[in-house]
């Protein structure tokens, strides 16, 4: 679908890219990087903006809102193929589903967000892992492996000359397996099977190994990414103590191959309270937040002091500050100008944006946003 602007982009003078990349390593820039995470799926039905443009997901907000443009590729880097989505049964106001992780939940049948009722896991034991594992985790599966046209039209897509950061995704070593386990399932397997934890922390780690050598020697990328959503209010959901023996270990492979390529700027999407794993993530060459929430976290001003130049961090509003209206939201913005000014810091929404932000305040945020960190320096 053509998408429409409703705003001009703001004005610059070197290429989202060149921003991106002078921003993100403490290099002078000529205006912030403008980016947001995204929208909960309701906003999409409920801001007039939306409805009235046609705008009907995160990649459509993006060009309505005329953002700089980040892109990332990658290739499969968890099961294949997966379980599919099945309605088991249909409830008054619930449907039981088999989602594609494996997993049977149920979930409100009017469709809004919320964290399902998890009911059983399709792995469980060792050899629940081994059956899955043989099914779905295999290396030599001709899915996981990039032909030569795939690759070529992947070039086309995002050619040398292109004027927009580019990332490579480096998928997720745990936040995966919590999906496919459950939160409860993962915290009682560390625990009951931690060689089987471990296998499957292994596989996932030599998934990601095969996408990087497939796509690294053929893109100049700008950063890594990945997911884990691991962490929670209260801090990780696996021990510290597993998460240095068990994760680190991988991650340090992969943050090698990454470096060797010259790629020194890598982010992992997790929610929640990082800071007892930060170190760890550091360490491990995961040198970026995102989209470090506020609630979990404290402000970005407290990580970037006690972290320097170390430590990068994209997000870090507020979105219960958003919610309240344009004094708090103005308020807040204005305390991250310092981060701003001084790099390393990109500020957009710490989560998707919730339906609670009414759409006329999400406009003016975007308005103060500009005014505080579009103008040309």
């Amino acid at each position: 679908m053509s998408v429409t602007p409703c705003r001009p982009k703001w004005r610059a003078m070197t290429s989202d890219r060149e921003r991106f990349n002078r921003q993100m390593h403490y290099q002078p820039f000529d205006r912030c990087f403008n980016m947001e995470f995204g929208y909960w799926d309701e906003n999409f039905s409920q801001w007039r903006i939306f409805l009235d443009n046609g705008i009907r997901n995160n990649a459509d907000a993006d060009r309505f809102f005329n953002f700089d443009r980040i892109e990332v590729l990658g290739s499969p880097t968890w099961m294949h193929p997966d379980f599919g989505y099945t309605v088991i049964e249909e409830r008054e106001t619930t449907r039981i589903i088999r989602n594609p992780d494996g997993l049977l939940a149920e979930i409100p049948k009017d469709g809004h967000e919320t964290i399902p009722h998890f009911i059983k896991a399709s792995v469980v034991t060792p050899d629940d892992w081994k059956k899955v594992k043989e099914e779905r985790f295999r290396l030599d599966d001709p899915a996981r492996h990039l032909t030569s046209e795939q690759l070529a039209a992947l070039k086309t897509a995002h050619p040398p000359t292109r004027d927009y950061p580019l990332g490579i995704y480096c998928g997720s070593l745990i936040g995966k397996i919590r999906d496919m386990l459950t939160f409860e399932g993962l915290a009682y397997a560390c625990y009951d099977y931690p060689d089987m934890v471990e296998d499957m922390v292994e596989t996932c780690c030599q998934l990601v190994e095969l996408s990087l050598d497939q796509l690294l020697p053929h893109f100049d990328f700008d950063f890594a990414s990945g997911w884990e959503d691991i962490c929670f209010k209260s801090g990780p959901i696996v021990s510290v103590d597993f998460f240095k023996n068990v994760i680190v270990p991988r991650y340090k492979r992969i943050s090698a191959k990454l470096r060797s390529v010259g790629i020194d700027l890598w982010y992992t999407d997790c929610d929640g309270d990082v800071r007892p794993i930060l170190p760890l993530l550091l360490e491990s060459g995961i040198n970026c937040l995102f989209p470090c929430e506020v609630n979990g976290c404290g402000h970005p001003a407290q990580l970037l002091n006690e972290y320097g130049k170390d430590l990068r961090i994209m997000g870090g509003v507020d979105k219960l500050q958003l919610a309240k209206g344009p004094a708090a939201i103005k308020k807040y913005l204005e305390s991250l100008i310092p981060l701003v000014e001084r790099g390393g810091f990109i500020p957009f929404c710490d989560h998707r944006c919730p339906p609670d932000v009414k759409e006329e305040d999400y406009l003016y945020y975007l308005d103060v946003k500009e005014q505080l960190f579009g103008q040309l320096t």
